[in-house]
């Protein structure tokens, strides 16, 4: 039997995908600012209360200083506001699986330095305080994505990933590999030895009994380009860095010119293992969020 898809949050764009994401697999959603990426992301973990009885949680990598309006959002939108997990605190690993023990459902994993984290604009000394950032909070970020997924977690929304000319020169995306096939997609036994490290064996029958399919949860990445209208993402190369060519969904979120008036559409570039609409789909921003038009 095909494994069920994970909705969305937004119906009848399920029903463009085919009935909605393939579970265990990235998609990627690419637009400019404001064009409703962040909605997109809060539709779909926001619908895992319903789908897995557990939302889905946010880890931001935004740097330059312009706020996501995750909470903002979430809050218009569905009256619920995600508990923000604290980036500078170690995991407490005597207690881990506690049950009233709280991960939070938003980590914003670096400090605001108002600059792109890419190795181009960096000189030798703010490469190695973004390296040195990475690593102190490596086991924050681990926590944090390994305590919701053993709760019953299986959606997560990547968000803040910066345009850059040369993929490999972007920490964030050096650190979303790592994050992506390092704990969303390893073994979550390795994930825990990863996490405890000298204290394992002591956890490690806690961690079996909170074991979980790491194939059933599905990663939204949301990255911000440089192009705003629909027509220049389309014309884009799918096999543009690692990160296009690796997702199994992309869907392009831009504005079209129609008549005298600009618009927004969307266009679901790639889908593989699965039917999907070749249309156009325009669609409006209010305040429960994107609709999809006609």
């Amino acid at each position: 039997m095909p494994a069920a898809r994970q909705t969305t949050g937004i119906p009848k764009l399920d029903e463009h995908l085919g009935g909605g994401l393939i579970p265990g697999t990235l998609t990627l959603v690419i637009g400019a600012t404001g064009i409703g990426k962040t909605q997109m992301g809060i539709h779909f973990a926001h619908a895992g209360q319903d789908a897995d009885n557990h939302k889905g949680i946010f880890f931001d990598m935004s740097t330059r200083g312009d706020s996501q309006s995750h909470v903002e959002y979430a809050e218009r939108m569905f009256g619920w506001t995600p508990i923000e997990a604290d980036s500078h605190k170690q995991p407490d690993l005597e207690n881990f699986f506690e049950s009233d023990l709280p991960h939070g459902e938003m980590l914003h994993v670096f400090d605001y330095q108002g600059k792109r984290v890419s190795r181009r604009e960096m000189d030798w000394d703010e490469l190695g305080h973004w390296q040195k950032q990475i690593n102190e909070k490596l086991a924050t970020t681990i926590g944090y994505l390994y305590g919701n997924f053993t709760r019953g977690c299986r959606r997560v929304v990547i968000d803040g990933l910066e345009p850059v000319d040369v993929p490999a020169e972007s920490i964030q995306i050096e650190l979303f590999e790592y994050v992506y096939h390092q704990v969303l997609r390893k073994d979550p036994m390795w994930v825990a030895r990863d996490l405890f490290r000298q204290a394992f064996r002591k956890n490690s029958e806690a961690a079996e009994q909170h074991n979980y399919d790491s194939h059933s949860i599905g990663c939204m990445m949301l990255q911000t380009s440089k192009e705003a209208m629909l027509e220049h993402l389309i014309s884009r190369n799918l096999d543009e860095g690692d990160l296009i060519s690796g997702a199994n969904t992309v869907i392009y979120m831009g504005k079209l010119l129609d008549g005298t008036k600009i618009r927004r559409a969307m266009y679901i570039s790639k889908h593989r293992g699965s039917a999907a609409t070749e249309e156009i789909i325009p669609y409006h921003i209010d305040d429960a969020g994107i609709q999809i038009d006609g």
